[in-house]
């Protein structure tokens, strides 16, 4: 880790009364910075207050400049900031208080942390990845639909299903079969010339590059389907791919799990996106 701050001090030390810890109470989101600079900032602020609405986090314009001025001051404290490196905001309720109601006044914490941009040796942006079709199952609550709940455990489970270093993602679905996003990341796909992309209406993340790549899809030209599919409608994709703001767009070439077991052609969409994405 390059930096942390909690609540603008540089620490890593956060009270064990956090009600994110203690109850899940909380929110997060990873950025790239570059140059200093991170990405699609009111994006993902958007998405901060968004999930602090829904989790009843106090969150308004000074919260807002707080986090602004504790990346300011986590920058400043790293004596080399590299050129690319990632930003994690954490957000949670606070601490203090024991048991589920909020019966006394609490501030909402703020954790920055941060790290080294990762180094993928085998050039998954213009080499593909390969993939597994994933049994763990993600539960159906719209109420924490498209935010970035601390509440990762599916999450956990999932990833835990394979060990291999040449698989690089695990795809999955919700208790209904139906397809929702990678283990980090959200997913598309091409077919006939129009992207097809899982609804995150009842699970699921709602990602800053997907937000952003179906914008630009439409400004293509190109139709932006968004419903209810089934992993078998993968095997009639053009195109496979998968986003989130630190890997950018990686093109997804073979699934190797018994139940889906399908290869793709690195296509001509995921590319032109993905070079949009980097310039």
């Amino acid at each position: 880790m390059l930096s942390c701050s909690v609540n603008g001090q540089l620490t890593s030390v956060l009270s064990v009364q956090d009600r994110g810890l203690a109850y899940g109470q909380g929110l997060f989101e990873t950025l790239t910075l570059i140059d200093g600079l991170p990405q699609d900032w009111q994006l993902h602020m958007q998405r901060l207050a968004l999930g602090a609405k829904r989790l009843k986090i106090p969150f308004d314009n000074n919260i807002l400049d707080s986090i602004s001025n504790d990346l300011n001051r986590l920058i400043s404290a790293v004596d080399e900031l590299p050129s690319r490196a990632v930003l994690k905001i954490i957000l949670t309720r606070g601490a203090g208080g024991r048991g589920y109601a909020v019966t006394e006044p609490l501030e909402p914490n703020r954790v920055l942390q941060l790290n080294p941009f990762p180094v993928w040796p085998a050039d998954p942006q213009n080499r593909g990845i390969k993939v597994i079709l994933c049994e763990t199952r993600l539960g159906l609550n719209p109420q924490l639909a498209g935010i970035k709940h601390l509440n990762r455990l599916e999450q956990v489970f999932a990833r835990s299903e394979w060990q291999q270093a040449d698989i690089s993602e695990g795809l999955v679905c919700d208790t209904e079969g139906y397809l929702v996003e990678g283990t980090m990341s959200n997913l598309f796909w091409c077919l006939g010339g129009e992207l097809f992309t899982p609804t995150l209406e009842n699970c699921g993340i709602d990602g800053i590059i997907r937000q952003r790549l179906m914008q630009r899809a439409r400004e293509l030209g190109i139709k932006v389907n968004i419903g209810r599919y089934l992993s078998t409608d993968l095997q009639h994709a053009e195109e496979v791919f998968l986003t989130n703001s630190v890997i950018g767009v990686w093109p997804v070439i073979d699934c190797v799990s018994p139940a889906l077991q399908q290869r793709w052609q690195i296509g001509p969409l995921s590319q032109q996106l993905n070079q949009w994405l980097n310039h």
